[in-house]
């Protein structure tokens, strides 16, 4: 290569990678101190201290679940929500949820991924699967059977509960507000930049849903001005094993509140066969 064709490729190739640079600046936006903790629901909880499979310290808060004489099952042996959350924020923002889940007999894991919360590290598509499975793991050594594991994946935390869920064993899977990708999130927003050449995450829950061989509930508005509705549907045709998509009002971030008894109603069926022991 002559010195003009490399300065050439060079001018080329550095706008290309500061331009990767800043788009992926773009999909995550963490906060690090904590607002609350549950129990500002009234809810006892555990600092859970994780390591990834790389060395990254991570933190989580676990709230176990209530026994009652309805639903005397140990608690190890009660559905136990994995909670992951989407790009912004942290999981002191998941409480109005935190306390819908719990309240329906679950106990939940909420995971603050790498440089969120009191997490460290910097995030990035390989190192959110890695904390995801360092949760699953640490739900295992606590005596949770990989039946009774539920990973709720909210947003861009749905391609990681995706993700999930193909890999390991779980007993089932709920996707709320989720894309098939980011990329045709980014895609649809902007339909003139080419984004599959600036963005190096993907998470691309398409491509993995039809690998879970467990039931999968899909939560998701046609409201929705940031994840189109259509993306749950192609989530729930791609999906092989026992699946519902249940269709919330309102928009991304408050679909939940808005179509409150429809979400809970939807969490309360799924969750249902595992708080009771049903077969």
């Amino acid at each position: 290569m002559s010195r003009r064709s490399a300065f050439l490729a060079s001018a080329l190739v550095v706008p290309i990678v500061l331009a990767m640079s800043f788009a992926d600046r773009l999909v995550y936006f963490p906060v690090g101190p904590h607002d609350a903790t549950p129990t500002a629901l009234g809810l006892a909880y555990e600092d859970v201290h994780l390591q990834a499979s790389d060395g990254v310290a991570i933190h989580a808060w676990f709230v176990p679940a209530e026994e009652s004489a309805a639903t005397p099952r140990a608690v190890a042996q009660r559905p136990a929500v994995l909670f992951l959350h989407g790009n912004a924020g942290n999981i002191s923002h998941r409480l109005d949820k935190l306390a819908v889940l719990h309240s329906l007999g679950a106990s939940v894991l909420l995971l603050d991924y790498r440089g969120y919360g009191a997490s460290e590290g910097t995030p990035s598509e390989e190192g959110l699967y890695r904390d995801a499975d360092a949760a699953y793991d640490w739900l295992i050594a606590r005596g949770v059977a990989p039946a009774e594991i539920v990973p709720y994946g909210e947003s861009l935390g749905g391609a990681v509960a995706t993700d999930l869920a193909a890999r390991r064993p779980v007993g089932g899977l709920v996707l709320e507000s989720a894309p098939t990708s980011i990329i045709e999130v980014a895609r649809h927003h902007y339909p003139y930049v080419p984004v599959a050449l600036l963005l190096s995450d993907r998470y691309d829950a398409a491509s993995r849903v039809a690998r879970v061989t467990a039931p999968i509930l899909i939560l998701h508005s046609p409201d929705d001005e940031i994840v189109p509705f259509a993306m749950a549907e192609e989530l729930l045709a791609a999906a092989r094993g026992p699946k519902r998509l249940v269709r919330l009002a309102g928009g991304h971030n408050d679909g939940f509140l808005v179509a409150a008894t429809a979400y809970r109603e939807a969490l309360r069926t799924f969750l249902a066969r595992r708080v009771h022991g049903a077969p």
